[in-house]
């Protein structure tokens, strides 16, 4: 059935004509309301929070309702994000803060609370969770969502369910979010961008290719500055350009994108809405209020983001085989090292020593107002930081170091003692038990001065003393342990035992997101 839907009544009603996306609501008289021929089939939906950070402290503190609010920049930070009102004058997320301060001098500057936004996007997402399962998110303010149960699970269709959370959103969460309705994730991601904020805008197969043909290649999803000045310098500027070249050339040109190219600018996106996405980083970064050029200053700066990477690394039980360093120069010049580790880790003290050590090769007078750290190619926290190969472990209170000159004797008069061993059901008589440990001890102490000393200068410690003297009296209720060294490890063990850990490492295949 074709119908139309009002944002604001929620009102569903079946117009004469579909000749524009929006009409006039016969119930509340809402000029927003919604219709498109496709509308009962569209089932993929894109969620972004309207300038999130910026409309949580605007509903917080009502006196900044009409002002231009900014978040983040401080003195000399740059723009986490910013209300629409401050947008006119130009400012941008990412901006630096002395630009935005030039183009917006009454705007209203106010540091990020990051845990009150997680809180508040983390409300949004259950509500989310409401309609439907398959959410995958994309931001703290932002997601995908698969609507193809929509039918099953609330007996209405996509876009009533997407109409109501939005209007449950403004009155639970007090915010406006904008959301787009697609076929796919491509068009959803530019329809939930059409019409900000509280926009609900919808892209079906029939104008999809006509829709994409003026638009610019920024739009697509993978193009940044780089690629889009490539596409420039080859004369390509819109999605419509893209659409008359063919597959092989695209692919030739631009590599495995070029495929990517050709199927986005026929509206074709093959990708699943995915319900776990794969963290690929954690990091932590501070703008200084002062260039600085000194080691020991960034040295403690250092620490303090360590720190912060190692706390969340230990809450998200996740671990970093790379260990990542970021600089920015006075003159907002970026430089990032890296350093692989020889296992993942989540262990502070291990990712200090990695940063500090990629620190200390780029002081050289330089001057820096950024610095960061982090951690890429993540583990589960149980496969990082093995086990030392050659610890062991017993009932012994002391540790054993069995130095390999001595190793050898130590293993025979073992055995030796071993094979004096009674069998279980034959008691031994106390003078038997006094005898045997006697000779016991009589070996290993044959086996020190053969080797050349003593424990105490040759680096023995043994597990237990078994050896009484001839003074000591036998205890007949309790055998005597008998002084047991552990062989060393055969070929096969040190093998395995040094394969493990990276044998857990080794991770699952992924289907590629395109695979067309």
């Amino acid at each position: 059935m074709i119908y139309a839907i009002c944002p604001s009544c929620l009102h569903k009603w079946r117009p004469p004509v579909l000749a524009a996306p929006a009409m006039l609501c016969p119930h509340c008289g809402d000029k927003r309301g919604i219709a498109h021929a496709e509308l009962p089939d569209l089932e993929i939906g894109h969620l972004d929070c309207d300038a999130f950070y910026a409309s949580i402290e605007k509903r917080d503190r009502p006196e900044l309702a009409n002002q231009p609010v900014i978040i983040g920049g401080g003195k000399r930070g740059v723009v986490s994000t910013c209300c629409y009102m401050a947008r006119k004058f130009g400012v941008r997320s990412a901006m630096p803060a002395f630009k935005a301060r030039e183009l917006c001098p009454d705007g209203i500057f106010l540091p990020p609370d990051m845990a009150k936004y997680q809180r508040e996007g983390m409300r949004i997402r259950e509500m989310m969770r409401a309609v439907t399962p398959v959410i995958e998110p994309l931001s703290i303010d932002e997601a995908f969502m698969d609507m193809t149960d929509a039918y099953e699970r609330t007996g209405k269709s996509p876009a009533e369910n997407l109409v109501a959370l939005q209007k449950l959103i403004v009155q639970e969460v007090g915010i406006t979010v904008s959301i787009g309705l697609s076929y796919n994730k491509f068009l959803a991601k530019i329809a939930s961008d059409l019409n900000k904020p509280f926009g609900f805008s919808l892209i079906g197969r029939a104008e999809a290719v006509e829709f994409l043909a003026d638009k610019p290649v920024r739009m697509m999803w993978g193009v940044g500055p780089a690629m889009e000045r490539k596409l420039h310098q080859d004369g390509i500027k819109t999605i419509g350009q893209l659409h008359e070249i063919d597959i092989h050339h695209l692919q030739g040109r631009y590599g495995s994108i070029g495929k990517r190219f050709y199927h986005f600018s026929r509206g074709q996106d093959n990708r699943q809405v995915e319900t776990s996405s794969e963290r690929k980083s954690l990091s932590s970064e501070t703008t200084f209020g002062e260039d600085i050029a000194d080691m020991a200053a960034l040295g403690d700066v250092l620490q303090r983001l360590v720190g912060r990477v190692a706390v969340d690394l230990a809450r998200k039980r996740i671990a970093g085989h790379t260990v990542v360093l970021k600089l920015k120069t006075a003159d907002f010049k970026s430089r990032t090292r890296n350093m692989r580790l020889n296992h993942p880790t989540l262990r502070e003290e291990l990712i200090l020593q990695s940063a500090m050590t990629l620190l200390h090769r780029e002081i050289d007078g330089t001057k820096f107002r950024l610095l960061g750290v982090g951690v890429t190619d993540l583990f589960d926290a149980d496969d990082a930081d093995p086990d030392d190969l050659f610890a062991t472990t017993g009932t012994a209170a002391t540790t054993t170091t069995i130095t390999s000159d001595t190793q050898l004797m130590a293993d025979q008069s073992t055995r030796a003692a071993a094979m004096t061993v009674p069998p279980a059901h034959e008691t031994p008589s106390a003078s038997t038990r006094h005898t045997r440990n006697s000779h016991q001890a009589d070996q290993i102490a044959t086996a020190q001065q053969v080797s050349g000393g003593t424990s105490s200068n040759r680096g023995i410690t043994t597990l237990a003393t078994s050896a009484t003297s001839s003074t000591t009296p036998a205890r007949p209720q309790s055998r005597a342990p008998v002084n047991i060294l552990l062989p060393r490890p055969t070929l096969e063990q040190l093998r395995e035992s040094l394969t493990r850990p990276y044998r857990k490492q080794v991770k699952q295949p992924r289907q590629h997101k395109f695979v067309f």
